[in-house]
């Protein structure tokens, strides 16, 4: 393995609280719109491999444990005591949580302490639009609301999330021009009326205008790519080179190498490595190496992506890490790289990177 600084998380989210049964626990492994096929189940995945490669071992069981042994083992421990194990055994010393996502999910406090780590908040954008709704009953009151919001979010959070920015499944571009306040004002009026109480912000031009927000705040804002081609978002990173704001495009996977390329090219965006690397399994060390063929070790982050599962996280972890010893390993293909560039860049990626970009060591 190479020698690496103790990791730092720079994307995840918080985890369950309660114990859960086989059916639930497996639900937690994939994106799925529904339960597995007849027949099958989700442990048959890379993620469900990974998991019974990496974590057991962390509970006091033999690697590959049956998916019933496991969550008896689990059972047995409770979930305090599994995610502390877990988290701690990810060996990661710092995590940006985004708490956005709604459910009985730990608090970046409480992961902090289960992992004997550090934690730092990421803001959802959109929720703040949301919450901006619930207490305002006119347009002009709720885009001052939201703004209060987001000056008061700003002086406390490590970075901004938005998980709906373009680069969406159809790869429509995102208009990269702040709109007019004109503008906003009718998107804000049409939303307030339509949107039923908790509904999600969807709309372009609010979208816009939360990211632009954002942008005049100088915090980190971290962009969901989605599904899509993340050269939607090409217009918007171009808008924003020069303003002092950096860019972090959160996943991308399969399009890894087009997130990879725009880091490269741009001095203010930087690419997660993401979840991708611990739901690929065994070809992580693959999806890594295309990763690194654009962007410089300086301008790549690593991040779990973990959520609910504290087996995510650690998942996320030790895959990484495994990775990079793969990548790295021998000098690099063939002895092509310089003796040492491997351990070289090897700590921008797993900490000196993010504690950078998001200035988690400031005062």
């Amino acid at each position: 393995m190479i020698e690496t600084p103790p990791l730092v998380d720079q994307y995840c989210h918080g985890v369950l609280r309660t114990e859960l049964g086989l059916g639930t626990f497996e639900a937690q492994l994939i994106h799925s719109a529904g339960p597995p096929a007849a027949g099958t189940t989700f442990f048959d995945t890379q993620t469900g491999f990974a998991v019974r490669r990496w974590c057991p071992p962390l509970l006091g069981l033999e690697p590959h444990a049956a998916p019933a042994r496991y969550l008896a083992r689990r059972r047995e421990l409770g979930p305090a005591e599994s995610a502390r194990r877990l988290l701690r055994g990810s060996e990661v010393a710092a995590y940006l949580v985004d708490t956005g996502p709604a459910g009985d999910l730990t608090a970046p406090k409480e992961l902090a302490l289960a992992a004997d780590a550090e934690a730092f908040e990421t803001v959802r954008l959109e929720l703040l639009a949301e919450q901006a709704a619930d207490t305002s009953g006119t347009v002009a009151a709720f885009l001052v609301n939201l703004a209060e919001a987001v000056h008061h979010a700003a002086a406390g959070a490590a970075a901004f999330a938005c998980a709906t920015a373009p680069g969406r499944a159809d790869g429509a571009a995102l208009d990269p021009d702040p709109p007019g306040p004109g503008e906003v004002r009718g998107a804000a009026g049409r939303w307030l009326a339509g949107r039923p109480r908790g509904g999600a912000v969807r709309d372009p031009v609010l979208l816009r205008h939360l990211l632009w927000s954002a942008v005049a705040s100088g915090l980190p804002i971290q962009l969901h790519t989605g599904t899509g081609d993340p050269a939607a978002l090409t217009g918007f990173v171009r808008a924003t080179a020069g303003l002092g704001t950096r860019l972090v495009l959160l996943g991308g996977y399969p399009y890894h190498r087009h997130t990879a390329r725009l880091a490269e090219a741009f001095p203010h965006v930087y690419a997660d490595a993401g979840a991708g690397l611990g739901r690929t399994g065994a070809r992580a060390a693959a999806v890594l190496a295309e990763l690194l063929e654009l962007a410089p070790f300086g301008k790549l982050l690593f991040s779990s992506g973990g959520g609910r599962l504290p087996e995510l996280h650690a998942v996320g972890a030790l895959v990484f890490r495994e990775a990079l010893a793969r990548v790295g390993g021998g000098g690099g293909a063939g002895g092509s790289w310089p003796g040492g560039a491997a351990a070289g860049g090897a700590p921008l990626v797993a900490g000196g990177t993010p504690r950078r970009v998001y200035r988690l060591d400031r005062p």
